[in-house]
């Protein structure tokens, strides 16, 4: 039975005419209709954003105790939601319960960064003919924040643009990916059922050229916070003026396997790491570097542990790698390793797909033009690549567009912390693969991948702006 889903605009369940269909992602078949927004109804969850920031502004705490509601709502509605979840993004079960507990964290997290909001003493009493003077910073919310989401993570992604809005004081405008719609306006249920006031989240859905792009041009939007592709990343930050961004783009993630390095734990880590949700993760493993004294031993264990992993049915509690969120993006994946081995790459293991279902894939003999090195796959595939130089492996992994995070295994302290000043990424994870991630952390990259920092704590800094407050004191 196909289920109907309405947006959520000013508190309000609202219906359109015009409906987006959702697809059950294993079965490819119709799974739930959701209401597609049209101009008059951005418009309207433009303007109950904008109302409810300048006339109900809620007090620390009140916003501490909402989000503390929505992340206990969360664990009390795992299963329905992870259910959900795994049949609109055919992203595992056992994954999916997992970003249910990530996601409660991170709304608590926010919670409890909602009564740290604050500012400092500068000391301006110290410059010549100011000693009369006192002054302090305050942080002020920006006032209403365009959020648009991608499908990877339809949940915890969406929390980390929610909820650290609201902790600051804004109101907000979601537009969740057309793919997996329904676990964002899930999450708006839990906010409306927590309190949240009406008009501080509203939910429309719609495509990015449509929904997008009118969010992209109105002027009563002060900030966006945006995940997706290097492309439409930098579309947004050059058609938004001087509006503040936090930008989470594409990514190649390089992991550096040393020839001091624990093998078997850099197999068991990389395996697991690179194929979770088939690979449709920013920073999952896509370039491993491996010194050519352990390079047969290590991919000889690599694909020891893929062979481990279940392929199959998402709903399958036992399933590591379901499909990809479409035929269509499997087929793309699958053309560019085609158009590798043409160009004299070879498929390692696996490299076969049957519908939206691409198997885990190791490839090897590549080059620093093949697409499946230097653009982001975005798909259950990793090259590997022999290095015997630590410097000019890390010039090669610098080479990228990209740098969002990466890792490097070794045992060697020396070999760490060279990487670690010299490699080109946000972030880097030593005798850890690039798919760490905690959501208490700053997390966002340099070159293409982005702009700006999400994490909670570093959210809040990036929604809200600094004033300067100074006291001319009365002398005595």
């Amino acid at each position: 039975m196909v289920k109907s889903y309405k947006l959520y605009i000013n508190g309000e369940w609202i219906d359109t005419d015009d409906k987006l269909e959702v697809l059950n992602k294993y079965t490819q078949e119709t799974y739930a209709e959701v209401a597609k927004a049209s101009e008059k109804e951005v418009n309207q969850a433009v303007e109950a954003a904008q109302k409810a920031f300048k006339n109900n502004q809620m007090s620390p705490y009140k916003r501490y105790e909402i989000l503390k509601r929505v992340s206990e709502l969360l664990l009390e509605n795992k299963e329905e939601l992870a259910q959900n979840m795994t049949m609109e993004a055919g992203k595992p079960l056992k994954q999916t319960r997992t970003e249910i507990d990530r996601a409660s964290q991170t709304v608590e997290l926010s919670a409890e960064e909602a009564k740290r909001v604050h500012g400092e003493g500068v000391p301006v009493e110290a410059a010549p003919g100011s000693e009369n003077r006192m002054a302090f910073t305050i942080k002020v919310p920006v006032g209403v924040v365009g959020a648009i989401s991608p499908f990877n993570f339809p949940i915890n992604l969406v929390a980390h643009k929610i909820a650290p809005a609201i902790a600051a004081g804004n109101a907000v405008v979601l537009k969740p990916t057309s793919k997996t719609p329904i676990s964002a306006l899930k999450l708006a249920e839990l906010f409306e059922e927590a309190g949240l006031p009406k008009g501080f989240l509203n939910v429309v859905v719609g495509s990015g050229s449509t929904v997008g792009n009118q969010m992209m041009e109105d002027s009563r939007i002060n900030m966006y916070t945006f995940t997706g592709s290097a492309k439409v990343g930098l579309k947004l930050k050059q058609n938004t003026g001087l509006n503040k961004l936090i930008l989470e783009l594409g990514n190649n993630s390089p992991v550096i396997v040393d020839k001091e390095a624990d093998v078997d734990a850099a197999a068991a880590n990389i395996a697991a790491k690179s194929f979770a949700f088939a690979g449709q993760v920013c920073i999952s493993v896509q370039r491993i570097y491996v010194h050519e004294e352990v390079k047969e031993e290590f991919q000889n264990k690599l694909v020891d542990a893929i062979k481990d992993l279940n392929v199959g049915d998402p709903n399958d509690p036992e399933t590591d790698v379901g499909p990809m969120i479409s035929e269509e993006e499997a087929k793309r994946a699958e053309s560019w390793i085609e158009e590798a081995k043409d160009a004299g790459a070879d498929v390692f293991y696996g490299g076969e797909r049957e519908g939206a279902l691409l198997k885990p894939t190791v490839m090897t003999n590549v080059t620093n033009d093949m697409k499946v090195v230097c653009e982001e796959i975005f798909a259950p595939v990793v090259s590997m690549i022999p290095f015997s130089n630590m410097e000019e492996c890390i010039n090669e992994v610098n080479q990228s567009q990209y740098g969002l995070q990466g890792g490097i295994f070794t045992q060697n302290l020396d070999t760490a912390f060279y990487a670690a000043k010299n490699v080109e990424v946000g972030g880097l994870m030593i005798n850890d693969s690039s798919q760490y991630r905690v959501d208490l952390m700053p997390y966002g990259g340099v070159k293409s991948s982005g702009w700006g920092k999400e994490g909670p704590k570093y959210s809040i800094d990036e929604m809200t702006e600094e004033r300067l407050v100074v006291m001319n004191l009365a002398q005595k």
